[in-house]
């Protein structure tokens, strides 16, 4: 069994059908204009992100928790990027494909909200 690191990812409705074609196992690939991918390392912080920005600007949000191989994970710095719960990981959107091998199990939708 592979040791994992817990992850979470705030999505939009967009990106969450994207995710359910992709039959909950990946990430879609990021739009040109998006360069990084950022999983963040907590719930609180996902959950944050969602509630200000997601459901602001698309009406709904939706947090993502998903397990990623953890020797994967160790090529990628934490980056904080404000306060104490604000951890998250910058994997340039050409290495995407290779994270998304190393999900372990399926992204799970794990919370909801809307305006």
């Amino acid at each position: 069994m592979k040791n994992t690191t817990t992850l979470f990812r705030p999505v939009n409705d967009k990106e969450l059908e994207l995710i359910k074609e992709l039959e909950y196992k990946a990430f879609p690939p990021r739009l040109p204009e998006q360069p990084i991918f950022y999983p963040v390392m907590n719930e609180e912080y996902a959950t944050q992100i969602t509630r200000m920005w997601n459901v602001n600007d698309y009406g709904a949000g939706y947090v993502t928790k998903f397990e990623v191989d953890t020797n994967f994970l160790k090529r990628y710095e934490i980056k904080n990027v404000g306060g104490a719960i604000h951890d998250e990981l910058w994997v340039p959107s050409e290495e995407l494909d290779e994270f998304n091998q190393n999900i372990v199990g399926l992204i799970e939708v794990i919370s909801e909200f809307k305006k």
